[in-house]
């Protein structure tokens, strides 16, 4: 038996995520602001917190549901919402922090609760779900660019702590997917033609959380059709 704690999993990449992995035999607790995540945990045979990435309890609620349910953690996926966008000078010290909370620290404190269990087990996955704007930031979103840009920073610094002790880290920069509408202009840009889909995204989470990929560790790779370019 594997688990798999997914965040912001009551719809789109969260919750198609979360269904790849519970298609492949893990059991899955799920973390959402929303309360149908505890009707996608349903469906799936899983368990459910009411909660936010960017509070603590809310966090150590979920990693202490599953532990008591499970009494392991076998795989992590770090999903956000999507932070405050705004002029570059007119976001508030407020809105950058929101960003910094959502993004960040998420994904920290997830590690420090998550990594000495996996530690004990000698044995775990982290995969966290950044964007295509972390090496390709743009104006209209510099809250997200910026903080995933660090989000890849620590997706390095944990992979390096972690790797003498059997735990792989690693992230995805996805480009537009169809969880949400994207314009047509949008789209042209893309050399593919379209957008990718959540399946798409979803089945590469779980291969990176598989022992096809154990000796990936540290990287944050693209899934964006082409559109990112010059490398």
């Amino acid at each position: 038996m594997k688990v798999a704690l997914i965040t912001a999993a009551s719809k789109g990449i969260g919750a198609g995520i979360a269904k790849e992995l519970a298609s492949q035999g893990y059991r899955v607790a799920l973390l959402a602001r929303s309360e149908a995540v505890h009707q996608v945990a349903d469906q799936l045979g899983g368990i459910a917190v009411t909660g936010s990435v960017t509070q603590f309890e809310s966090v150590e609620r979920l990693v202490t549901t599953a532990m008591e349910k499970w009494g392991r953690v076998d795989a992590v996926v770090n999903n956000t919402g999507h932070p405050p966008k705004g002029g570059l000078l007119e976001l508030s010290d407020d809105q950058w922090h929101e960003g910094y909370l959502l993004i960040v620290e998420s994904a920290m404190r997830m590690a420090r609760l998550v990594t000495p269990i996996m530690e004990r087990q000698g044995s775990g996955a982290f995969v966290s779900i950044s964007s295509y704007a972390a090496i390709k930031p743009e104006l209209a979103r510099p809250v997200s660019s910026v903080m995933r840009a660090a989000l890849g920073a620590w997706t390095k610094l944990h992979a390096e702590y972690c790797a003498p002790k059997g735990i792989r880290v690693n992230a995805v920069m996805p480009g537009f997917v169809d969880s949400y509408e994207v314009a047509a202009e949008t789209i042209a840009t893309i050399p593919m033609g379209r957008v990718g889909r959540v399946e798409e995204l979803a089945k590469m989470v779980a291969w990176l959380l598989s022992e096809d990929a154990s000796y990936v560790t540290g990287q944050t790779m693209l899934l964006d059709g082409g559109m990112v370019k010059g490398l």
